[in-house]
């Protein structure tokens, strides 16, 4: 039997082997069930999932960095919170608000002769804690204790200050004063804190501190 395929040219032979081969590769390449379509279909799909990986790594990268960002928020406000907490304490802290005045007085040559409590007012966001302090010593040296309440780490607001003659406080002092006072002072010492007390608001029954924390000579 004649085969056709052999009695044409090698050229048409070749382009007949050719097509042959195009066809036999389109075939596999765009017929949905060959293998070859099966493993391009795959390649797609996983090229797919890398660009939404990708897409997901470039965003979770802005989240770290933000993440650093507020870290380092969350550090300093920490750090601020601790200063204010020293500023204005959580608790009351009367006996260290004490052991300031008195420091300062010490510090500064005057004596503390008088700290009497009064009432606890309540503010929106604090507490106020006021005493009635009496105190003498030389005039330069009442100027430099008051400086010193000024630059301690806790808040001690200074009103109501009232001067008068060492000498008239002599006559009805029950403490000796010192060789040089020239000054007898009253005033307001208040001090603050923000976590609220039991009977905050009740007046205080009128305590005061003598002794150690008033400087007895």
């Amino acid at each position: 039997m004649a085969n056709p395929f052999r009695d044409m040219s090698v050229v048409i032979q070749v382009l007949v082997g050719v097509a042959v081969f195009v066809l036999v590769v389109l075939i596999g390449l765009y017929v949905p069930i060959s293998p070859v379509a099966a493993v391009r279909a795959q390649e797609d799909q996983a090229a797919i999932e890398r660009t939404k990986l990708n897409q997901e790594v470039i965003q979770l990268q802005v989240y770290q960095q933000r993440y650093g960002e507020l870290k380092q928020q969350m550090e300093a406000l920490s750090k601020q919170l601790e200063t204010l907490k020293t500023i204005v304490p959580e608790e009351k802290d009367t006996d260290e608000f004490i052991r300031l005045l008195q420091g300062a007085a010490s510090a500064s040559n005057v004596q503390l002769r008088r700290l009497t409590a009064q009432a606890v007012v309540s503010k929106e966001y604090h507490y106020e804690m006021p005493f009635e302090v009496a105190a003498d010593g030389p005039y330069f040296n009442i100027l430099d204790f008051f400086g010193r309440l000024a630059r301690l780490s806790r808040i001690i607001n200074v009103g109501d200050l009232t001067f008068t003659d060492p000498d008239s406080a002599k006559s009805g002092a029950k403490f000796p004063l010192r060789p040089g006072t020239t000054v007898a002072a009253v005033f307001t010492a208040t001090t603050f804190f923000t976590k609220p007390a039991e009977q905050a608001a009740a007046p205080a029954t009128g305590a005061k501190a003598t002794g150690a924390a008033a400087g007895k000579p």
